[in-house]
């Protein structure tokens, strides 16, 4: 008797394999590996080819398949390559799964988040794309409930919006922060009345055209705040001139403030930054903290000017 016709015992595969006698009998067991006959002390012998059987069935558990699979493979009611296939998107999800766990936990332990943190952190983060992004868009709809899609600014819904269908495969610390940051931001009812109100406000055709223009209040405006000039001084009638005609009266200046104000908001602005983030798209400079000095600006120097 040769090699290729010898039969061998659960514990000569065990020696030529290098698996556990217990695995090898568990799988035989389970059907994976079946014996040739018995001996006549009744112990399975298995042929010549069992031991290439079983490192396919290493190799296939190994790679993560059930029992259930590797017999079906081994059956051949399924090809290998489905299987392969099917696998590795599964795989895929789970990668995706843990290298968001580890952002959370990279982003737990930059903050020194406690337990109640950490625990919200991680099921805001976890959730699917569809949860997300219904989430966000509860929050547009309410915002524009019962304005026209036709209305002045509501096409700024859309880009309230928009949100990747997918956090990255490898999200950074600031994505996850950004994410749980903007879910705590659209549940907030102060910033949802916030939003309304400035939707409310934009849907309405102005008649009146607006007197200035936004590269120099962000230039002059934003200069004079950070040159540390206060808006109710002297000096900052000066640079109000050079965005504002100087012959607008008092009345006027009142009213180009409030619109100002209706429209200006730092967390409204946050919002914005956090989509950004999130749509990994560049920063853009805040121009808030400048229109919020034009304002201020306009209203001190009304109370100098005729109506």
């Amino acid at each position: 008797m040769n090699d290729r016709t010898a039969l061998l015992s659960i514990g000569q595969l065990s020696q030529r394999t290098g698996l556990p006698v217990r695995t090898i009998r568990f799988w035989s067991d389970s059907g994976l590996l079946e014996p040739v006959c018995r001996s006549a002390g009744g112990h399975r012998l298995y042929d010549a080819e069992a031991p290439a059987r079983l490192e396919l069935v290493r190799t296939l558990r190994e790679l993560g398949l059930g029992l259930d699979v590797v017999q079906r493979i081994l059956r051949e009611q399924v090809t290998l390559a489905d299987v392969a296939r099917t696998h590795a998107d599964a795989l895929d999800v789970e990668i995706r799964a843990l290298r968001l766990r580890r952002a959370v936990l990279r982003s737990v332990a930059q903050r020194g988040s406690t337990i109640e943190e950490m625990t919200l952190m991680h099921e805001l983060a976890r959730l699917s794309a569809q949860e997300r992004q219904r989430l966000v868009d509860d929050f547009v709809d309410r915002v524009f409930e019962g304005i026209a899609p036709d209305a002045p600014g509501a096409h700024i819904a859309q880009g309230m919006r928009k949100l990747p269908a997918e956090l990255p495969d490898d999200p950074t610390t600031e994505q996850v922060d950004a994410w749980v940051e903007l879910a705590g931001l659209i549940s907030d009812e102060d910033f949802q009345q916030r939003v309304r109100q400035m939707a409310l406000a934009g849907a309405q055709p102005d008649p009146h055209p607006v007197p200035y223009d936004h590269q120099k209040v962000v230039e002059h405006a934003g200069g004079a705040l950070e040159a540390g000039i206060a808006p109710d001084s002297p000096e900052a009638a000066a640079v109000l001139d050079r965005i504002v005609d100087p012959q607008v009266p008092a009345e006027e200046r009142v009213r180009i403030a409030e619109n100002v104000e209706t429209f200006t908001d730092r967390r409204v602005e946050r919002y914005w930054e956090l989509m950004g983030i999130l749509n990994d798209r560049p920063p853009f400079p805040s121009t808030v903290p400048a229109y919020e000095w034009f304002a201020a600006a306009l209203r001190a120097s009304a109370s100098s000017r005729p109506s």
